[in-house]
């Protein structure tokens, strides 16, 4: 014990010198959460809170185009553009706006959809009360009625789900519409009164929709922010960034001889290990400490949303903990195996960023394409992040990240495993 506690102290003693070391560990990561969170925080504004502007031209002049435009204007997410220079928009002048990337859309109401569109129905309920005898049958030659086509005009660049959401809900304004148009047009044919002046007939949705959080006992979870996806992701980067001065340390105790010298006493491999552990322990978990100050108290007072830890410290403090861990054995293992600082440094940095990058710490993996989300699975920055999001977003306890630290812990003990045996053979040639 005295000599694990000897060799931690040595390699505190050696990392207190390393003023810049010290610096990169400990600033680099907060200044990286905090510039991070700026960004994508405005970004989440940008898309929340500024209306899409949409050019809108009525060729219609009815109720139909009137009901569409109320229902555009009560939308959050769009601000309805008519006219330009005091001119009524054209669908030639609104095409050719959308064409060179001035508006991501434009919807042209086609003429006279009002009209047909009543016509439409009230040859419908007159088939269906005829049918009935409640009226004389039809006209046997009815005017034919030309379908209507509500004309949308998108910028090429705009992604396709923005597309998919604007045409399901013109389609579902369309569908509430002509229900309406279709009660009224049975009322008059039923009733002598006006469907304005006593609605028979309700038309407000029956079916309606409730969100509920599967875990039960617990308040419906509010949807990630910005500090929740970057306070837990970039902890997990500067913690993996550890590699770097641990494996150069390891790689300069080889060549300075300090190693050699520190197996001439009667120490293990294993203790020196150890020691090295414990001390980069510490730091990461000094790390996540400082991350999580940054998200609960700094973030605020820029603006950003407040992280709330709540009663999760302790099971944050744990993915943590194992996160250090499968961290430290990189770093062991990658010193162990290189033979120069030049060959530790370079894959060191290149491999935790290709890790945060396939893990999900830049770019959520449900967006990744299928093969990626499953090369994401080998990741083990994939496997903290999925525990840390547990512990946030759904209220997990240490019971359901045993599987996430599980692998992670399992991935320091082969790394380390390895780097035993490879500098067991190694001295032995």
């Amino acid at each position: 014990m005295r000599k694990l506690i000897s060799s931690t102290y040595k390699e505190m003693l050696l990392l207190s010198r390393d003023i810049g070391g010290l610096v990169i560990l400990f600033v680099m990561p907060l200044v990286l959460i905090i510039t991070i969170t700026l960004i994508q925080d405005g970004s989440f504004k940008t898309i929340n809170n500024t209306k899409v502007p949409i050019l809108f031209v009525d060729n219609d002049k009815g109720t139909i185009s009137k009901e569409i435009l109320k229902n555009l204007n009560q939308s959050d997410a769009f601000e309805i553009i008519t006219q330009q220079d005091n001119t009524l928009i054209t669908e030639i002048s609104a095409k050719a706006s959308v064409l060179k990337g001035n508006y991501q859309l434009a919807v042209v109401i086609p003429k006279n959809l009002s009209v047909d569109l009543q016509k439409k129905v009230t040859q419908n309920v007159s088939k269906i009360l005829s049918e009935f005898g409640v009226e004389e049958d039809s006209i046997a030659t009815e005017e034919p009625i030309i379908a209507k086509e509500i004309n949308l005009y998108f910028d090429p660049a705009v992604q396709k789900s923005f597309k998919n959401a604007v045409i399901n809900n013109i389609d579902k304004m369309i569908s509430k519409i002509e229900s309406k148009s279709i009660y009224e047009a049975f009322q008059e044919e039923l009733s002598e009164d006006s469907y304005e002046d006593n609605p028979l007939l309700d038309t407000t949705n029956f079916v309606s929709f409730k969100e509920i959080n599967p875990k039960e006992g617990e308040a419906v979870a509010t949807i990630p922010n910005s500090t929740q996806h970057n306070v837990p992701a970039w902890t997990l980067f500067a913690i993996f960034f550890i590699v770097i001065p641990l494996s150069i340390n390891i790689v300069k105790e080889k060549n300075q001889g300090t190693f050699v010298r520190l197996r001439t006493n009667p120490v293990s491999y294993l203790t020196v290990l150890g020691g090295k552990t414990i001390t980069y322990l510490i730091v990461c978990l000094l790390q996540f400490l400082l991350m999580l100050a940054v998200g609960v108290y700094v973030l605020p007072y820029l603006g950003l949303p407040a992280l709330h830890v709540g009663s999760n410290f302790v099971t944050l403090f744990v993915v943590a903990l194992f996160s250090g861990l499968a961290a430290i054995g990189f770093g062991i293992l990658l010193g162990t195996v290189s033979s120069t600082p030049e060959q530790s440094a370079p894959f060191g940095a290149t491999s935790v960023v290709i890790l945060a990058a396939i893990g999900g710490v830049w770019v959520p993996v449900f967006l990744m394409p299928k093969f990626m989300q499953l090369v994401s699975k080998i990741s083990p920055m994939n496997w903290g992040l999925n525990a840390f999001y547990d512990v946030f977003l759904r209220q997990g306890g240490v019971i359901e990240i045993l599987p996430e630290i599980g692998l992670l812990f399992l991935f320091f003990i082969v790394t380390v495993a390895i780097s035993v045996i490879y500098d067991k053979n190694k001295r032995a040639v």
